[in-house]
């Protein structure tokens, strides 16, 4: 993917400021550690074209753009204690760096920052704790009970990471004052964007090299994790057909909306086929 530099700078700088900014030190520490080490940051450039692409100002949405990735990141370091991940983006995970109580409250600092950044909008509230249930439910439903056919495994790929691209998405139309149609269809697009990054997540956790991906392979068949692979028996080909199918879907919710800026509908465009051929 052609990456968009100067939304991604503005959301870097940004992110910067917010983290360093955290007191005590100890947990300025953890968390900019965290936060700070790296990452796509698809998410909070899904916030900002989204509000592009409606015809917001981009620096309306800063803040949402933010607070998303903190709340994405809050839930990595989670993720990293569930699954007894030591490397998380090239680098020591937040529990096997500090351990795994500095690590949980790290992940409460960064919760806590995320939503101070969505307080004053009760739209954006409410749009991002949905999303949060969704994916309290979609981590409860992983432990609990492995999904055994492909609908159930759609449901907890649309839970566990969806609802987080979709309040991305529908954070930045917010942000731009977008009508309830238009904050749905984005979402839409961008919920069915994080499914398929969930699917190509799966296919890489089976054939990619680690050293490409910057984390562990095979950690899905190791746990016994419900990856697509796992409960059904799709090749890889035949799951990433699947992500592509849900790309698909995404562009027919984007084509809802009538575009006002035309480089950001190029870019959610291009963000969709990025999914479904990343290595990393």
């Amino acid at each position: 993917m052609e990456r968009p530099v100067r939304r991604q700078a503005l959301i870097d700088d940004r992110l910067e400021a917010v983290v360093t900014a955290i007191e005590p030190p100890d947990l300025r520490e953890q968390v900019s550690r965290t936060t700070l080490a790296g990452g796509k940051r698809v998410r909070p450039t899904v916030t900002i074209l989204s509000c592009e692409f409606v015809g917001g100002d981009p620096a309306d949405a800063l803040d949402f753009a933010v607070g998303i990735e903190l709340v994405h990141t809050a839930s990595l370091v989670v993720d990293d204690i569930i699954d007894r991940s030591p490397i998380r983006r090239d680098a020591p995970s937040a529990w096997s760096a500090f351990g795994h109580g500095p690590a949980i409250v790290a992940s409460d600092g960064l919760l806590g920052e995320a939503f101070d950044h969505f307080s004053t909008d009760p739209a954006a509230m409410q749009s991002v704790t949905a999303a949060m249930v969704e994916l309290g439910e979609g981590e409860a439903m992983e432990l609990v009970s492995i999904p055994s056919t492909e609908a159930e495994y759609m449901t907890l790929a649309r839970r566990k990471t969806g609802a987080l691209f979709r309040a991305a998405a529908e954070l930045g139309a917010i942000a731009a004052d977008g009508d309830d149609e238009t904050v749905a269809a984005i979402g839409e697009y961008a919920e069915r964007v994080g499914v398929a990054f969930q699917i190509r997540d799966d296919v890489l956790d089976a054939v990619a090299d680690p050293e490409l991906l910057g984390k562990p392979t095979g950690r899905d068949a190791s746990l016994d994790r419900p990856s697509l692979l796992q409960v059904t028996d799709l090749s890889p080909s035949a799951a990433n057909q699947r992500a592509r199918d849900q790309v698909e879907l995404a562009i027919d919710a984007l084509e809802r909306i009538e575009p006002v800026d035309t480089e950001a509908e190029a870019y959610l465009r291009e963000l969709a086929e990025f999914v479904v051929e990343r290595e990393q």
